[in-house]
Parts: C-alpha cells; structure tokens; sequence
C-alpha cells in the first residue's frame, strides 16, 4: 500500500508540474498568438528626403508637423531610427527585404530589386492578406524624374508581391501621372494628398470586405524639385525660394498623414492597424532652418545626418501612447518585427536577416543592449552601429585613404570627437564585425544566398527612362511639364 500511495504521489506532482510548464508556455505565447489570430492591418509609409529634425515633436524652428506630433504622441516614437542607406533605393529594398541593400543587389539609387529576393509583400500575401503599394517605387532599375510605372517592366510592384498598385518610377510632384497597374492616370493637385486619399480607397474597400489589408505608401515630398502650394508656403515668408517650398511640401505631406488616420478612425479600424511612418534617408543640404536637427551630414552621407530618420509606430490595440524610445533601429527591422508580430513561418524571408524584431519596444520592454549591430554599406564606405558606439571605414573615392572613425553616439552625436586612438579594443572589436560582415555580404551579392545560389541571368543595369523605347510616344506631350523638360529638352521625339 505505501508503495501504491508512493506511486500516486509521484504521478500527481508530474502531473501538476505538466500543469504549471502548460500554464507558463501559454503566458509566454498569449500575445503571439491573439496578434497572428487577428491579423491587424499593416500601413507603411515613407517621406523622400525627411530629414531627422524635420518634426514638431523634435522643435523645428519654423515647420509645424501637428499630425505626426498627434502620431508620436498616440504611439511609440523611435528616436534613434536609421535608414539602411543615405539614399532612397537602398533604403526601400531594405524595407521589402530586411536585408542590407547590398545583398538584394540594391547599390544605390536606381539599382533594380533583384527578383530572387524574399518580400514583406509576398510574405503577406501569403498569410492572407491584401497588397497595395502607392506612390513611388524606385526598385526597377530607372532613373530620373518620376513616370508611371510601365506594365511591360518586369520589375514593377505586381511582381514583389503587390495585388494593387499605382505607382511611379522615381520622385514625384504636384500634377503627378500615376500608373495603375500599368494604366497611366493623370492627378491634379499635391502629390502626397493625392497618393494618401488613393491609398484610403483601398484600404476603405478592403475594410468593407473584413479583409487585412497591406499598404505601402512612399512619398515623393519633399524631395527636389520643390513645389509647394502658395497656402502651404505662409508660414515660410522670409525663407529663400527652395526652403519655402520644401518646408511647404512637408507641410501638406503632414496634412495627408492627418487625413490618413482620420480615414481610419471613419472605418472604425484605427485601432487594429500598425501604422508605421519614417523616411528613407537623411535630410537636404542648403535648405534653411537646418533639416537634420544639428546632427553630421546630410542625405548620401554615412554620417548621422544621412541616416538617422523621423520613425513612429502608431497600433493603439496593443502600443502605449507616448512611448518614446533611444533603442537603435532601422528599416531593416520592419520585416522582422511584423513577422514576430504575425507569426508567419521563418521561410517567409530570406537569410541572412540584418534586420531583428522590434516587437518588445511595442511593450515597452526594450531590452537593455541591441544584440545585432546595424550595418551600413554604401557609395563604398561602410558603418556599424553597436548601441551607442558607431565605426565607420570612410574615404574611398573622396581623394582620401580610407580611414576609421570611432563615435560614442550618445555623449557626442554630432561626431565630432574619434575614439579610435583611445579607444582601441572597442575599435578593434567592431573592426572585426565589419569586416567579418562585408564576408558575408560579398557572398550574398554572389547570390550564394538564393536557393540557385547564383544571381540569375537578366538583371537590368540602371538607366534613364528616356532610354526605354516605351516611354518615347508620351515625350512629347510630357516635354511641356517642369519636372521632365530637362530630361527631353535635346531629344528627338
């Protein structure tokens, strides 16, 4: 009998430890699991050229941002958030990608998106969801001005996992011509209103249909040229010329943003969607007041002024307001985090990811350090931000040997004092991850990353659209608009 009860002790203390290990596993997944189940809405949204300073929230001298100030203030406000690059298609391939740009093939401006990479779009497609992408593009290997998008490019939207697009090659202005699907529309008005109130038809038709959505809204403002409304410009009197519409294309860009999250709080989905805004690289030089906010460089610069970015996320079912977050991210964590958030199957990117979740900033839990540096390669230079330290190897082929510079970003982020000497082991430690990390990214651009384990045969080089005999019948009408007379003044029709 002792033996029996002995037996029926042991057999209930396993069981109620099978209890506890079930009841703890299901505190640990609960969150994970009612966000997959839910499928919130997804909305990205990207200024061209925003610098970092360019917000009310940061006390810009002149420029009222009221609408991303009420953003910032409903949700979480990354102040240490990074483009993947100082300039606007590497940065938007490391969106689509969670990966640097130099292993999607992206080098810089105008390079194609290769298509053997892994996007946040097909991902979502998959798990159910409704793609939509409006505005700029800039992923198929076309330089200058902006044009709509044609149908016959292989490398349009439709093809990296978009349902529904209408979008344009490059920047674009006031009086855009948009292309649906490959269908050539013409819009009268401020570009960012017109790519926000087309985005909100697809976002209010999806809603009516119960169906998550996906929306991917890049702007073309306030890139140059700059072309402001004169209502837009009051505020800017005794600016120069170019600051004046700059400042005025930011204001109406803020106002769009405005219309948006009315939009949604109209449809009643404004609390189950993530509303993610940023911009795609550092601000603009020769604009007045400053555009970075005091940091280094400017737009193409490795420097924090190229790279560090405006970013809120905005998902009042599950984000705090007010949080305001120093953690360094980047754009490369956007596909990480809503993976995470989503659950979908690690298949669904590419690897290596340079990208990690960001979900435990959505709960205010951020951890103490970033495990996984934040690298940065372009124009041939290269930096690595481990938390609050940043090397960067500069030089090649501004007339100068290549160098290092190393930068404690928190007591000094204006780098203006390098380390390199005095800090010799940190140096030598993050001298070794750079370089152990152009390894890797030398085999990515190999393509030993894909499942061929080669770059496919048919990648486009990048050219002017002028040199795509399919655009040549619009020349001549599209001479008489400002932003294409440069490019077709010497040409024939």
């Amino acid at each position: 009998m002792k033996y029996l009860a002995s037996v029926a002790i042991r057999r209930a203390a396993v069981l109620m430890l099978l209890l506890l290990i079930a009841t703890l596993m299901q505190g640990i997944n609960r969150t994970r699991t009612v966000w997959a189940s839910e499928r919130p809405n997804i909305i990205l949204m990207m200024a061209d050229d925003q610098g970092w300073g360019e917000t009310g929230y940061y006390q810009h001298p002149v420029l009222k941002t009221p609408n991303l100030d009420a953003m910032a203030a409903n949700g979480l406000r990354l102040d240490r958030f990074y483009a993947a690059a100082p300039v606007c298609s590497p940065t938007r391939a490391s969106v689509l990608t969670g990966r640097s740009n130099h292993r999607s093939g992206v080098d810089s401006h105008g390079y194609p998106l290769r298509l053997q990479e892994k996007t946040i779009a097909q991902a979502l497609q998959a798990a159910g969801y409704q793609t939509g992408h409006f505005g700029k593009w800039h992923l198929n290997g076309l330089r200058g001005p902006g044009v709509p998008v044609l149908e016959s490019d292989d490398h349009h939207p439709g093809v990296f996992g978009f349902d529904t697009w209408l979008s344009v090659t490059n920047f674009f202005d006031r009086d855009p011509i948009l292309s649906r699907g490959g269908k050539f529309e013409e819009y009268q008005g401020d570009s960012s209103e017109i790519v926000v109130e087309q985005a909100l038809e697809f976002v209010r038709q999806e809603a009516q249909r119960s169906m998550p959505f996906f929306a991917v809204i890049w702007f073309g403002t306030p890139h140059s040229p700059f072309r402001a409304a004169e209502e837009d410009m009051r505020g800017f009197a005794e600016l120069d010329e170019s600051s004046k519409h700059h400042y005025g294309e930011l204001v109406a860009l803020d106002r769009s943003v405005g219309t948006l999250r009315n939009g949604l709080r109209e449809l009643g989905i404004e609390r189950d969607t993530i509303f993610w805004y940023c911009s795609d690289n550092g601000g603009l030089p020769k604009i007045h007041p400053s555009t970075v906010g005091g940091l280094r460089g400017f737009k193409g610069s490795l420097y924090e002024g190229g790279l560090r970015v405006p970013a809120i996320v905005e998902w009042p079912e599950q984000i705090p307001n007010g949080l305001v977050s120093d953690y360094p991210s980047s754009t490369m964590d956007i596909f990480p985090t809503l993976v995470e958030v989503l659950d979908l199957p690690p298949e669904s990117m590419l690897q290596p990811q340079d990208g990690s979740s960001l979900l435990k900033l959505f709960q205010s839990e951020a951890p103490a350090i970033r495990e996984k540096p934040i690298p940065f390669h372009c124009f041939g230079e290269t930096a690595i931000i481990d938390n609050d330290y940043k090397l960067l190897l500069v030089g090649r082929n501004k007339k100068r040997d290549q160098q290092y510079e190393l930068y404690h970003l928190k007591d000094d982020p204006e780098e203006a004092r390098n380390l390199v000497l005095e800090r010799p082991e940190i140096a030598r430690s993050m001298k070794e991850y750079l370089h152990t990390w152009l390894q890797e990214v030398q085999a990515s651009e190999q393509g030993l990353d894909y499942p061929e384990r080669r770059v496919n045969a048919g990648e486009p080089k990048p050219k002017f659209w002028r040199e795509v005999p399919e655009y040549r019948p619009y020349f001549e009408s599209w001479r008489k608009r400002p932003e294409y007379a440069s490019q077709l003044k010497n040409l024939s029709p």
